[in-house]
């Protein structure tokens, strides 16, 4: 048996649950009465991972985006994926808006996490790889500790662990 054990912090966002819950979203839009002659358009577009909006007015546009938010919690997604671009005029007096879903951890916010975790004075590595960071530590409970502070601490994106070994 391996006398560390790891686990991986990650920023993901499964794509097939987003999917799902935009369908879910575009339902109810179409079903709802005051969105009805709106002919709001929401798509996902997975290569680039962007949610795109086209409706007819501001009220319209905000309450597509109520509605996609709740639809993302009812599935258990993280609404801290979604990042808000500029509502912008389109073709026909009708608004476009594109919101992003925001996938792994950047540099900048790779080191916040790290220097949180050194703070914790556990005798624990971590390690900046690509898009996440690898935590290691001979002590099971000093990564647990890891895990709930990471957990507890407010970042503006989701966090995840996976291979945990």
């Amino acid at each position: 048996m391996a006398s560390n054990s790891s686990f991986d912090i990650v920023s993901e966002v499964d794509l097939q649950e987003v999917d799902n819950a935009l369908n879910q979203a575009i339902k109810e839009i179409s079903q709802r009465y005051d969105l009805k002659n709106s002919n709001t358009i929401c798509e996902l577009n997975k290569n680039d991972k962007l949610i795109n909006i086209n409706t007819k007015d501001e009220y319209s546009r905000k309450q597509s985006i109520d509605i996609i938010q709740s639809k993302f919690i009812k599935r258990g997604l993280s609404i801290k994926a979604l990042k808000y671009s500029e509502p912008e005029p389109a073709a026909g007096g009708r608004l476009k808006q594109t919101i992003n879903l925001i996938t792994g951890i950047d540099k900048e916010n790779a080191k916040k996490i790290t220097k949180m975790i050194k703070e914790l004075k556990l005798k624990v590595n971590t390690q900046i790889m690509d898009e996440k960071i690898r935590v290691q530590g001979a002590k099971k409970d000093d990564l647990q500790s890891v895990i709930k502070a990471v957990r507890e601490a407010d970042y503006d994106f989701p966090t995840q662990f996976v291979n945990y070994q």
